[in-house]
């Protein structure tokens, strides 16, 4: 996906973690966790129910995502980050050009998403380019895999498919990296390593 954005433009970024400040006043990180698992859970089952063929994939869909998972404890959720941010030495899209950023990729990709897939190869090739380049730019200030990992389930329930096995993603090690690996590709436009990892991952016909 070619960008006027210099990629989005990098800057020195913030890194993340702490305990954000939330609606519940919860301190624990554990207990915070547990909230936030589920808020996601409760969310999925939402929109599975919610799911027909005719269900599009927009911005304002991923947003409703996260909005429907935090709203009980964030106030942003469903609004774009306004911090840069890093993990380790890799930096995320700029906190100022994400509204452009996802009005681009809307544009020219997730509007042209089909509601009917003619291939298991192509739908797999959809979701690794959209949860590489959406993990990329990183919209909301927490939650992000989260929320794309749920818009990745719902595309392949969409197509009669059950839910992309993250397992062993989760797990860490090598599945792990390459999964980190396959965000940091997409910085230069190579989706491959991702769609490739969805491939593994992919449930069986």
């Amino acid at each position: 996906m070619n960008s006027d954005l210099g990629k989005y433009q990098i800057p020195d970024g913030e890194e993340g973690g702490g305990i954000l400040p939330n609606k519940l006043g919860i301190t624990d990180k554990e207990e915070l966790g547990e909230a936030e698992a589920e808020g996601f859970a409760n969310a999925e089952l939402e929109l599975i129910e919610e799911l027909t063929d005719e269900t599009a994939f927009n911005v304002a869909y991923i947003r409703d995502i996260h909005r429907r998972a935090l709203s009980h404890l964030y106030e942003f959720a469903g609004e774009y980050r306004g911090v840069n941010m890093s993990k380790g030495d890799f930096f995320f899209a700029a906190a100022h050009v994400i509204p452009r950023a996802m009005q681009n990729f809307e544009q020219k990709v997730l509007l042209n998403l089909p509601h009917k897939y003619d291939s298991r190869e192509q739908l797999i090739h959809d979701i690794g380019l959209v949860h590489a380049e959406l993990l990329f730019i990183h919209p909301f200030r927490d939650g992000n895999g989260r929320t794309m990992r749920i818009l990745a389930n719902l595309m392949s329930y969409k197509q009669g498919y059950d839910e992309i096995d993250m397992e062993p993603v989760s797990k860490g090690g090598e599945m792990r990296e390459r999964y980190i690996a396959g965000v940091q590709a997409a910085t230069q436009e190579d989706y491959e390593p991702m769609i490739q990892l969805v491939r593994e991952l992919f449930p069986p016909n």
